[in-house]
């Protein structure tokens, strides 16, 4: 089984900067898609952003491109989402999932615990 560790989530002011990882322990990280989803309060679980090694593809939500930036570290075995300009409404836990390419929850077999991100105005 696959465990995944998100960290990096906190407090920030509207407009500012987190950089939230993700350590998995999986020796063949590299094979899989990396997705990160964000769950806020009363709202279902969505997708947020995604990464596959093996094609070199990203792709972001309309509602965080330009803003939030995902990128991988095989090597560290770590996956990473950089949020700029954050807005409140951004506010949520947010999850690391290891899968296939996808943007739904059912392309991703391994999750995280979340990390809680909260954005004030």
């Amino acid at each position: 089984q696959v465990q995944l560790v998100e960290s990096g989530g906190g407090l920030v002011q509207a407009g500012g900067s987190l950089r939230l990882s993700c350590a998995a322990s999986e020796r063949t990280f590299s094979s899989y898609v990396m997705g990160w989803f964000r769950r806020a309060p009363g709202k279902e679980r969505e997708f947020v952003a995604a990464s596959s090694w093996s094609s070199g593809s990203t792709v972001h939500v309309d509602s965080v491109k330009g803003r939030f930036t995902i990128s991988r570290d095989n090597a560290k075995n770590t996956v990473y989402l950089q949020m700029n300009s954050l807005k409140p409404e951004d506010t949520a836990v947010y999850y690391c999932a290891a899968g296939r390419w996808g943007q739904s929850l059912y392309d991703y077999e391994y999750w995280g615990q979340g990390t809680r991100v909260t954005v004030s105005s």
